[in-house]
C-alpha cells in the first residue's frame, strides 16, 4: 500500500471514530481544519515545493 493511501485510510478511520463520538459537523471540522492549518503553518518556499511536487506527480 502506498504512503498516501495509507494517509487517506488514516483519515477515514479517524473521521469515522470523531463522528461516533461526537457529531457530523464537528468531526468535519477537524478532518479539515487540521490539513489546512497545517498548511498554513508552512514558510512560502515548502508551500512552493509542496505545490510543485504534487503537480509533478499528477504528470506521471
Amino acid at each position: 500500500m502506498s504512503r498516501g493511501a495509507k494517509i487517506a485510510v488514516g483519515g477515514v478511520a479517524v473521521g469515522l471514530v470523531l463522528w461516533i463520538l461526537t457529531n457530523f459537523w464537528i468531526a468535519a471540522l477537524v478532518m479539515l481544519g487540521v490539513p489546512a492549518a497545517a498548511y498554513l503553518l508552512l514558510d512560502p518556499a515548502q508551500r512552493r515545493r509542496l505545490r510543485r511536487v504534487g503537480r509533478k506527480e499528477l504528470g506521471r
